[in-house]
């Protein structure tokens, strides 16, 4: 009799990182697939959003300011104004993407994401650090 986590007697065992593989690709390729349909609405809708309510309060843009228009150049595939609008935002959107379609790929060969590692490196820490206060300093010299 098998565990709860434990596949039944005769099944192939998956590794571990399969189920996150096939997760990830579908949350990347979700906005792919559904924004044909519901572009439109969604880019009609966008002029009702409000403010960052941080930059109507004391005129500086915090760092995810842009983070909207960037995705609406993003479903309108204007890379150049996605860009201008939040250059880290729209990177991270690339990366994600790139990444699901990655562990999609490993998902599909059966070996599953690799688990990151527990703790990042400090180099790695501050180069994260150092793109969040670029970018920041983008947003705030940009003026939008």
């Amino acid at each position: 009799m098998s565990g709860a986590g434990e596949p039944a007697a005769g099944s192939p065992r998956r590794p571990p990182g399969v189920q996150l593989g096939f997760l990830w690709g579908a949350a990347a390729a979700a906005p792919a697939l559904l924004c044909r349909p519901w572009c439109r609405v969604f880019l009609r809708a966008a002029s009702a959003l409000p403010p960052c309510p941080v930059k109507a309060l004391t005129g500086v843009p915090c760092p995810g300011c842009g983070s909207g228009r960037a995705t609406l150049a993003l479903a309108r595939l204007d890379l150049p104004a996605a860009f201008a609008a939040n250059p880290l935002f729209t990177l991270a959107a690339f990366a994600f993407f790139t990444g699901g379609l990655v562990a999609l790929g490993l998902a599909l060969s059966g070996r599953g994401v690799p688990e990151p590692p527990r703790r990042l490196p400090v180099a790695l820490r501050a180069a994260a650090v150092a793109a969040v206060a670029l970018n920041w300093a983008w947003l705030i010299l940009d003026g939008r």
